[in-house]
């Protein structure tokens, strides 16, 4: 056995059976030892002539206290992350959850790798016993990494771990055809209301849109390509003033009033599935897909993101690889059908309502999801870019953010150029009412 000293160092202990006292450093005897008599003394006569009592045994020693348990052995080597998974995941946690996670250290961080089918790339974080939580935030985590795609479930859902995975579902993504339908485009409203209905355990603040918009930003101001094409293109996008348009960006929707929720934010037909054998059904025929942009936002960016959506065709053959066609946008009428839908989820806060007051909530709302729809085309026209020199994939990234087709950047900033006009409030069909 060893003891631990007051100082911190450890020992085994003395043959005198002293313990190091954690008041001014003196030796203590150890229970049951220094209170006895030598031995030899105790066996010498006391007086000569009659019997001498029997010596009395000394009481035995008490019983020695019980140890704290010691701590929880580390996971082997083969169940911890690498560093820098270790140090990503850190991150991301102290990001996106709330109360207790944005104050913990690294040092504090637990993680490790969930096994028994899933994958590697699953892992369980957690707080330590010694971190109390503040409000409702969870103490554990699922952590999920598809890529570059980070999912997080709360441990205490319901359901084991086996009832966890992945699901798997016979069905087809939808055709870009198929968004403008009035039925398809029914379900898809409900289905969004009902994600932005969904409570998560992560950071509320809304700063996924420009946060993420100044990132890229950053880089494709540094980004250098080597083909002469891809040289002009970026050199005519380069001529706007990318920065001072984001901040007009930024100053138009900061006044426009719209509710953070938690958003999809890339709610396009290759990301909603058709389930087989529900095509005839009126209802529950749709599955929202690939949550890897998910959090939470404004709810104007995740409508208006859904109509640019309808302009764009991804399954095109050739190069490069998509059509685009802006005369898809969704009319006035058929956004109104999606909205309608969407606030008719909300029975309790929306039916109870006056149809005239229904009216102007559908109003105020064209007019917030169509601004934040240029939203939409400044973040994808920057991610272009930097897909366009860090992607293997063949696509016509820069076709994408220079030619007006999906995240197309000329399609926002004369969009942007009308509204700083105090007097604009004509419809434009190429995404954003001002």
């Amino acid at each position: 056995m060893k003891t631990k000293f007051c100082n911190g160092g450890e020992a085994e202990p003395s043959p005198l059976g002293l313990l190091l006292s954690c008041g001014g450093g003196s030796a203590a005897p150890a229970p049951g030892v220094g209170q006895q008599r030598d031995a030899a003394s105790d066996l010498e006569p006391k007086q000569l002539g009659g019997p001498q009592p029997p010596l009395a045994l000394p009481p035995p020693p008490p019983p020695p206290l019980p140890l704290p348990p010691p701590p929880p052995p580390p996971p082997p080597a083969d169940e911890q992350p690498e560093p820098r998974t270790r140090r990503r995941a850190y991150l991301w946690c102290k990001e996106f959850l709330p109360g207790a996670w944005r104050g913990l250290r690294e040092d504090q961080f637990h993680i490790s790798v969930i096994r028994g089918g899933l994958s590697n790339m699953l892992f369980q974080c957690s707080l330590p016993d010694t971190v109390a939580t503040i409000g409702d935030e969870p103490r554990k985590v699922l952590l999920r990494l598809y890529g570059a795609i980070l999912k997080m479930r709360s441990c205490n859902k319901e359901g084991s771990e086996q009832a966890q995975k992945e699901n798997e579902f016979q069905s087809r993504r939808l055709d870009t055809e198929e968004l403008s339908l009035p039925d398809i485009s029914a379900e898809i409203a409900e289905k969004m209301a009902t994600f932005h209905g969904m409570k998560m355990p992560f950071n509320k603040e809304p700063k996924w849109l420009f946060g993420t918009m100044e990132k890229y930003l950053n880089q494709v101001l540094r980004v250098k390509f080597a083909g002469e094409p891809r040289v002009k293109q970026l050199h005519r996008l380069l001529r706007h003033n990318l920065p001072l348009e984001l901040e007009n960006l930024r100053s138009l929707l900061e006044s426009t009033p719209s509710p953070v929720v938690f958003c999809h934010n890339d709610c396009q037909e290759g990301n909603i599935l058709m389930l087989e054998g529900r095509e005839n059904s009126e209802k529950q025929k749709l599955m929202l897909i690939d949550f890897e942009y998910s959090s939470y936002n404004y709810r104007g960016f995740d409508i208006g993101n859904h109509f640019c959506e309808w302009m764009y065709d991804y399954n095109y053959e050739k190069y490069p690889f998509f059509r685009a066609n802006v005369l898809k946008y969704p009319t006035k009428k058929q956004q109104l059908h999606f909205i309608s839908n969407y606030l008719a989820a909300f029975q309790n806060e929306f039916e109870n309502l006056s149809n005239e007051e229904k009216c102007i909530i559908e109003e105020e709302m064209l007019l917030e999801v169509n601004r934040f729809a240029l939203a939409s085309h400044f973040f994808w026209g920057l991610w272009s870019i930097v897909q366009a020199k860090i992607s293997s994939i063949e696509f016509g990234y820069m076709g994408t953010a220079s030619e007006g087709a999906r995240w197309g950047l000329p399609l926002c900033f004369p969009q942007l150029s009308r509204l700083r006009s105090p007097a604009c409030s004509t419809p434009r069909r190429a995404g954003g009412w001002c």
